[in-house]
């Protein structure tokens, strides 16, 4: 069984190194990179063909969304920032890589929801996203585990945007 460090499990906050400031505007950066992305694949023309499709009743409004997901990457890159700010070591890679695998399915998600308009192939990826989001977890709670407290909103939210992306498809046939 693996020891977990208790210095880790403190909801302190890391050591404010001068770089770290940095590495905090990266990984804010990172995260906003991603939600740019999501916005620009969201375009005029790709919201009529979304307000086209069936949607099940749980369907949040659409004022939900923006709100949700700003908190949620604002937490995604506090994460990683804090995870980034542990000693260096397999652990650390490994979370700091789940991470960035995670932020890429992430990305990836809207383009082929909205962008390429392609409801089944965004399954494939939110289902990816969920794994990613639940293997970044799992590494960065080895590491920092208010890091893997933080993302649990978004694993939770991925979970949800799972099910209606599901049920678009299945409504959409």
């Amino acid at each position: 069984m693996q020891r977990v460090q208790t210095e880790n499990l403190a909801w302190k906050s890391p050591s404010l190194r001068g770089e770290s400031y940095a590495a905090l505007a990266v990984f804010s950066a990172l995260s906003a990179g991603a939600a740019v992305m999501g916005a620009v694949a969201t375009n005029g023309a790709t919201q009529r063909w979304y307000r086209r499709l069936k949607k099940p009743p749980f369907q949040p409004p659409k004022a939900v969304f923006g709100p949700v997901w700003t908190v949620l990457y604002g937490l995604i890159a506090v994460s990683g920032w804090r995870v980034w700010n542990q000693p260096a070591g397999m652990a650390r890679s490994r979370a700091l890589s789940w991470w960035a695998v995670q932020l890429g399915f992430n990305a990836a998600w809207s383009w082929l929801f909205f962008g390429k308009q392609r409801p089944r192939s965004a399954l494939a990826d939110v289902a990816a996203l969920t794994v990613s989001v639940g293997g970044y977890m799992a590494a960065a709670r080895k590491v920092d585990l208010p890091a893997a407290a933080l993302v649990a909103p978004y694993l939770g939210w991925v979970c949800f945007a799972s099910l209606l992306n599901e049920e678009i498809v299945r409504l959409n046939r």
